[in-house]
């Protein structure tokens, strides 16, 4: 069942606590920081429109939206902490329902917050929110081939490869290939990805 707003936490092994939960109006400072120290790190990765950029919207005005979405079934819209600092963001999007129950997962990273499983382990307590407490049936992850660090993410959470798609999303002004990797309930079992890092540590 699809609840919101919450958060959702662990603390690994190593004493990292990783929280996902709301953007909230006291963030707008440290996301603002982000976004702008992190312009050319994330313009090879981030979606873009074909008819080009729109209009910046402010950090309120996207929470809002965000927020609407998300009480209405839509979306899923987090950001990332880790011990306690704001570090990017993790979205489930494009849920549907109907017959399908099924929704994509994105998300970006502070460059200085790589190398750390940041992303592996916001990933995995995503994808088992949204399977094993929101109940959706299959979770999406579509990565373009050049980048090596989401691939390596969705590698060591073992996703399905589905395949290369041929243009599939408009990044960075242009249709760019991407690889897709999926996961069903039935895929997971009773065990969830959180479970499967802790004990590969």
């Amino acid at each position: 069942m699809l609840v919101w707003p919450v958060s959702l936490r662990e603390v690994r092994d190593d004493g990292v606590e990783i929280v996902l939960r709301p953007m909230a109006r006291s963030d707008r400072a440290r996301w603002q920081e982000l976004r702008a120290d992190n312009v050319d790190w994330l313009r090879p990765w981030e979606a873009t429109l074909p008819t080009g950029p729109e209009p910046p919207i402010s950090l309120n005005r996207l929470r809002r939206l965000l927020d609407r979405a998300a009480r209405e079934g839509l979306v899923l819209p987090f950001v990332i902490e880790a011990n306690g600092l704001l570090v990017g963001q993790m979205h489930l999007f494009d849920i549907v329902w109907g017959s399908r129950w099924t929704a994509a997962a994105g998300y970006w990273l502070d460059r200085r917050s790589t190398g750390r499983g940041l992303a592996t382990w916001a990933l995995a307590m995503a994808i088992d929110h949204a399977i094993f407490e929101v109940g959706l049936h299959r979770v999406e992850v579509g990565i373009r081939p050049e980048n090596a660090s989401s691939l390596a993410v969705a590698h060591r959470l073992g996703l399905p490869d589905e395949g290369f798609r041929a243009g599939q999303v408009h990044v960075d002004g242009a249709w760019r290939d991407h690889i897709e990797f999926a996961v069903t309930a039935e895929q997971l079992g009773s065990q969830r990805l959180v479970e499967r890092l802790r004990s590969a540590t």
